[in-house]
């Protein structure tokens, strides 16, 4: 069992205090950022003890008529949350950012860490009857193989071959070693679905919940589903989630009691939530990131580097983190890991607004036209001021920006991945090689910029293969070095995951990886009396 998640457990169980939880869990190397979620997920755990019974009621951002309870598809937060609460993972990434067994219940690598094997969890049962077993969870990880669209398939390349050794067993053979191979079938698209499924409409899956009903970008409802297998989640008669884009809408949706449980809350107003009798926040320092993909395929505006480092000096990241974030965040330097992450390259100089480096640049770059940034809040809360403050700061180098708000309805379908500037965000990855690959890598389906480095995907291939934590380290700091260097994508800024409930919901405790207990919020909430 891992050091820090050992002394977690102890902290859960009431055998330590949280002192001796952070003097252990320093001493074991977990960073400061780590350990203040670990901490606060611990403590508000071990405060309360579960009740079962009553309906969770959502007021998510996140949502559109495109969504689709298909795996493979999912792209933001409400998909995620509803995905989750019917389909079970074979693994999960805990708050230590450990892989912690779910249907997989146990692992091991055979020497050269190429060749792994899955030991699975018996007497499961899926919302159709259907016994689990190996054939599922094979069928669920090629969902993600060969030709699919799956935002997984960056980094399931890596699986050469996946074989049933019994019905409780699989063998999963890599393409080239990977000593965190079962953090990479932690990717919130792997869930496990019965043998042959096609349609996914009826979210048959092994969860604590059924699908009671789905009008996509609207509403989502699930019932309790009785036969499901774990005694110490799924306290809930059921859930209710209301798609509520607008983020005034959703705070006044939770402040007049219409919603129990909100996300996505505005840093600028985070404040009088906190202060609010009866309302708590839920913050977490964690992965996500501000995204402005720039594509930059031969031929594309952002083809030009010289335009790309404009673009990188002038905008200002800490105005970003102070205006939008309220200071809820960090800086970013144009690298999709964070500080939290134990692979962040801490010596690339950070870059800073600088109009007369911008102009510099610019001039470089012969670019005399005008960058038009799209920009929706479909993408997060701020989105569209993000746009509006760089607007304001390129102008200062010479640029000339118009920002076109597209409609949060169909956003990632019609406008992300086909613009030439246009605002995103990602909720990170559980391992640096896995956010820089699927994000990044020169095959990934959702690499938003094309950057197709090939010396930054041959650093990904042996990253992955190297089992010294200490060259690896190396590896993955040169590949971001590369990516900052490049400009593959602005990443201004890391938010800080801000979620808001009422006073009488429990089990609600931060996660660094996304937000609303990494999305598995109806499977650990329940409601007090």
């Amino acid at each position: 069992m891992d050091e820090i998640a050992y002394w977690a457990r102890l902290h859960n169980a009431g055998r330590i205090g949280r002192r001796e939880l952070l003097g252990r869990s320093a001493a074991a190397g977990a960073s400061l950022a780590l350990l203040g979620n670990l901490v606060a997920s611990a403590d508000a755990y071990a405060a309360e003890t579960p009740r079962k019974g009553g309906v969770l009621r959502m007021g998510l951002g996140g949502g559109s008529t495109t969504d689709s309870l298909d795996p493979t598809t999912w792209n933001d937060s409400v998909p995620i949350n509803a995905g989750n609460a019917f389909l079970g993972a074979l693994i999960e990434v805990g708050p230590d950012m450990k892989p912690i067994p779910e249907l997989a219940e146990s692992w091991e690598a055979k020497p050269g860490a190429v060749e792994w094997i899955f030991n699975l969890r018996k007497g499961v049962t899926f919302h159709n009857g259907k016994t689990f077993n190996a054939d599922d969870a094979i069928y669920s990880i090629n969902l993600h193989r060969g030709k699919t669209k799956s935002g997984a398939a960056g980094s399931f390349k890596a699986i050469a071959d996946v074989k049933k050794i019994n019905d409780y067993q699989i063998a999963i053979t890599l393409n080239s070693a990977d000593a965190d191979f079962p953090m990479v079938l932690t990717d919130y698209h792997n869930r496990v679905v019965p043998d042959g499924t096609t349609d996914f409409s009826k979210a048959i899956g092994t969860n604590a919940f059924v699908l009671e009903s789905h009008e996509a970008g609207v509403r989502i409802k699930g019932k309790k589903f009785a036969n499901f297998w774990r005694t110490d989640r799924g306290y809930l008669d059921g859930f209710d989630i209301t798609v509520i884009n607008d983020s005034s809408a959703r705070m006044n949706a939770l402040i007049t009691g219409q919603v129990d449980v909100a996300n996505r809350v505005d840093p600028k107003i985070a404040g009088l939530i906190k202060a609010k009798k009866g309302l708590s926040l839920v913050q977490s320092n964690g992965t996500w990131h501000s995204v402005i993909s720039l594509l930059q395929d031969k031929g594309a505006m952002f083809e030009s580097l010289d335009l790309r480092l404009a673009m990188k000096y002038g905008i200002d990241r800490t105005q970003i983190v102070k205006t939008l974030f309220g200071g809820y965040g960090a800086v970013g330097n144009d690298t999709p890991i964070a500080k939290i992450d134990p692979y962040y390259n801490p010596h690339i100089a950070q870059a800073v607004y600088d109009p007369e480096k911008a102009k510099f640049h610019l001039k470089k770059s012969g670019f005399s036209g005008e960058v038009t940034i799209q920009a929706s809040d479909a993408a997060f809360n701020g989105a569209v001021d993000m746009a509006t403050l760089m607007q304001s700061t390129l102008s200062k180098a010479g640029l000339k920006v118009t920002v076109k708000k597209e409609p949060a309805d169909g956003f990632w379908s019609n406008v992300w991945l086909k613009g030439n500037c246009v605002t995103s965000y990602w909720g990170g990855r559980s391992t640096a090689t896995q956010m820089l690959d699927v994000g990044y890598g020169p095959t990934a389906p959702w690499n938003e910029s094309h950057f197709k480095d090939p010396k930054f995907g041959k650093l990904l291939d042996e990253a992955r293969a190297e089992l010294n934590e200490g060259k690896r380290r190396e590896i993955l700091y040169e590949a971001q070095a590369i990516m900052s260097a490049q400009v593959a994508t602005l990443v201004p800024a890391f938010r800080d995951y801000i979620d808001a409930h009422h006073d009488n919901v429990g089990g609600h405790t931060p996660h660094a990886l996304f937000d609303l207990d990494n999305t598995l919020l109806t499977q650990k909430a329940w409601l007090k009396a």
